[in-house]
């Protein structure tokens, strides 16, 4: 396959005291979320650094469908953080880069960056790649650490790390969007899979040994069908045998996320075994999405599945000298219809789908049970 060249580039830029109670006046068995990861979980960190405050989710459509304004989401509406915090019954997590106090911390915080890397600014310098933003999962766990330390005595701290969800990722497509931008192949990019996921493990690690009691690791997402993607693989001279017949998605970036997938769930069946007392889940994004992908109407979505609902003109309506939100571009009428919102994330609806699955997949590990409840709180099916 040819480079992405320098087109990827800009893409990414572009790009507890009180523990609550449940309706019957018992303990709630969570009090928050802490989640970790890059575009696909932030929600409002990147308005808020000076390298992507200007970015495409500072503008509208970016928020329309729910929260009628733009909030740092990159979505028309809700992330797939936000559903499954509403289905615990706890809040949406605070940005990190908002809150000042302690007291904006104790239900749950978001470390999460649009652009943010799993690996560090030294392994790309060493590769001669540069990242789109400078935040990686190691200042993500400095923030945690920072967090840490103001919520209190040993008591409150273990308290609350034990009665909060942990959301780390989905981490790790910058990676391999940086490879890319930077003429790596895609066989070049498959050895980034172990550095990632090492880099993953480390971020558990240490949340576990802060205190955590119930960790969610989402997976990759299936890369060779987003727009974005398709369009630069077309234009970079890709191969055309390299599209799925029946998907039309990239067979050779679907298997480095496949790979991604299978490095990562042998590194959690690792930590399962080393922490029995821990929960360490999987969250199948790639399943969730390539369901979406392959049957769409089975799923109420009406739109082209590869496809962006927000865009300029061109091959699956994404144009990177035309990003959504930018001058001369629109939104589709309805984004319910469209599995992607701008060509790189995804639209609201596309977000409450997975957050079901994920919901559904990890039950009862996740939540108690899966109660008519849990689903009515975030419209699953």
């Amino acid at each position: 396959m040819g480079p992405f060249s320098l087109l990827l580039m800009a893409l990414a830029v572009a790009l507890l005291p009180v523990i609550g109670a449940d309706a019957g006046g018992h303990e709630a068995r969570y009090s928050g979320v802490f989640s970790f990861g890059d575009s696909l979980t932030d929600t409002g960190n990147s308005l808020r650094l000076a390298a992507t405050r200007a970015g495409p989710s500072s503008r509208p459509p970016y928020g329309e469908t729910f929260f009628r304004r733009p909030t740092g989401r990159a979505s028309d509406g809700r992330l797939v953080v936000d559903f499954i915090a509403e289905a615990l019954g706890v809040p949406h997590p605070t940005p990190y880069l908002a809150g000042k106090s302690a007291e904006d911390f104790r239900r749950g915080v978001n470390f999460a960056v649009g652009g943010a890397t799993a690996l560090g600014p030294d392994f790309f310098e060493s590769r001669g790649l540069e990242p789109f933003v400078p935040v990686s999962f190691t200042n993500q766990a400095t923030w945690f650490k920072n967090v840490f330390q103001l919520l209190g005595s040993v008591h409150n701290r273990t308290r609350i790390m034990a009665r909060s969800l942990f959301i780390v990722g989905e981490v790790g497509v910058n990676d391999y969007l940086v490879a890319f931008a930077g003429n790596t192949t895609v066989r070049e990019a498959r050895t980034f899979v172990p550095h990632i996921v090492g880099a993953v493990r480390s971020v558990v690690t240490e949340v576990i040994a802060a205190g955590a009691r119930t960790v969610l690791v989402p997976g990759m997402i299936p890369l060779g069908c987003e727009p974005q993607l398709l369009a630069l693989y077309d234009q970079s001279g890709g191969a055309a045998g390299d599209h799925d017949p029946e998907s039309g998605c990239i067979r050779p970036l679907n298997d480095l996320a496949e790979l991604h997938n299978r490095a990562l769930n042998g590194m959690l069946r690792e930590l399962r075994r080393a922490h029995p007392g821990t929960a360490v889940l999987y969250a199948d994004l790639y399943g969730a999405v390539a369901g979406l992908i392959a049957s769409p109407r089975k799923y109420g979505f009406r739109g082209e599945p590869l496809a962006a609902c927000c865009g300029g003109s061109g091959a699956y309506n994404f144009n990177m000298t035309a990003f959504c939100g930018a001058a001369g571009t629109a939104a589709c009428a309805d984004p319910s219809e469209y599995v992607s919102w701008d060509g790189v994330h995804f639209t609201e609806a596309a977000n409450r789908h997975t957050a079901c699955a994920t919901l559904k997949a990890n039950s009862p590990a996740l939540l108690d049970s899966w109660t008519a409840e849990g689903r009515r709180r975030i419209g699953c099916a």
